[in-house]
């Protein structure tokens, strides 16, 4: 059994042509004997990523989701630029192969990228790695300290100064995230008044001015296959930009399910941050804020927003599911994971 992720048939309606794909990814490698094998990797919600195996070697391809597509979202060349421009100062960036903004190709702008061989660590870690609790608690604090050094690159070394808007990176995101979440809004969906209050209410200055990845998990990074507990690869960095750092660990925050949260939290985790020897939240931020020098009085600013933000990412899949532009069956839940990340954030608000 191998221990990467294995990509599997493509889902039905987001088929690409095959020698139309061949013909493109056929300018910029060299070998390109024989069939060209289209595949799809299962997991992600937002942009499609699928596996080209040609001639013994494997590449990816990334597109954004068919169907209509928001101003702005889901710009695969902005996010190919990116990652061109940081990979001489950030080592964890794939190879960008070929960009294309002919849509006469596909129908959309993408790109193809190096794939990178290793393990991706998605809600229950393979068995087969058998890692001890220490052993964990090594490969969480290296993925930790992976995301921290991505927030001390110099934005001006990796010619990327331009990415941001300068100060008001706080205020910018909560008067964002708001105006999405209205426009997502379902007759089944919950308000988050009290929460969007609260937070235009309890804004904090930014603390600085980083590279910032905004969507920092674990399954967004690649750990080594001879050395599991170390990270080789970032991944997805469609919503990259400059920007308030703690901001960027609230996203992360959102997302880390640790062992004594509910059941509810549990059947919603999506990476193994349940496992002894994993940090927990408050120790991921302790351990940041020690590493970093930032000064913090108070991270509930910083979790609330994460998770109204992951709430509404949730939200704005749903409505693409409840208005039929998508049969992807995950997604019929995912108004009520917005209704349950709701009352976690007044619990946070209220020091619970």
């Amino acid at each position: 059994m191998s221990l990467e992720d294995q990509a599997v048939e493509v889902r039905q309606g987001e088929e690409l042509d095959n020698a139309t794909v061949k013909a493109f990814l056929s300018k910029y490698v060299e070998n390109t004997d024989g069939e060209l094998e289209i595949t799809q990797f299962p997991g992600g919600a937002s942009n499609l990523t699928y596996q080209l195996s040609l001639a013994g070697n494997e590449y990816i391809l990334r597109r954004p989701p068919f169907g209509h597509i928001a101003k702005g979202a889901h710009d695969m060349l902005r996010e190919a630029d990116i990652m061109d421009a940081l990979k001489p100062v950030y080592q964890y960036v794939p190879n960008i192969i070929a960009k294309c903004d002919d849509h006469d190709v596909l129908g959309c702008d993408f790109y193809i990228m190096e794939k990178f061989n290793g393990i991706i660590p998605r809600k229950e870690l393979p068995e087969e790695l058998n890692l001890s609790e220490a052993d964990v608690r090594t490969m969480c604090l290296n993925v930790v300290d992976t995301m921290i050094e991505l927030h001390q690159v110099d934005p001006k070394a990796a010619g990327l100064e331009g990415l941001g808007k300068g100060e008001g990176y706080v205020a910018r995101q909560i008067n964002g995230w708001t105006k999405w979440y209205g426009k997502a809004l379902t007759p089944d969906a919950t308000s988050f008044t009290e929460v969007m209050e609260w937070l235009k209410a309890n804004m904090p200055d930014d603390v600085a001015q980083s590279l910032i990845h905004n969507d920092y998990r674990f399954d967004n990074v690649v750990l080594g296959m001879d050395n599991p507990l170390e990270v080789i690869g970032v991944l997805d960095w469609e919503m990259a930009t400059i920007g308030d750092p703690l901001m960027d660990l609230g996203n992360t925050l959102a997302y880390w399910i640790q062992a004594d949260d509910d059941e509810t939290a549990q059947s919603m985790r999506l990476q193994p941050t349940h496992l002894p020897g994993m940090l927990t939240r408050q120790e991921v931020i302790e351990y940041y804020l020690e590493k970093t020098g930032y000064k913090c009085e108070s991270f509930t600013f910083y979790e609330v927003y994460g998770m109204f933000r992951l709430a509404v990412i949730m939200q704005q899949l749903y409505k693409r599911f409840y208005e039929g532009l998508t049969k992807d069956p995950r997604f019929d839940s995912f108004v009520d994971s917005a209704r349950y990340l709701e009352q976690r954030c007044l619990k946070l608000i209220k020091g619970e």
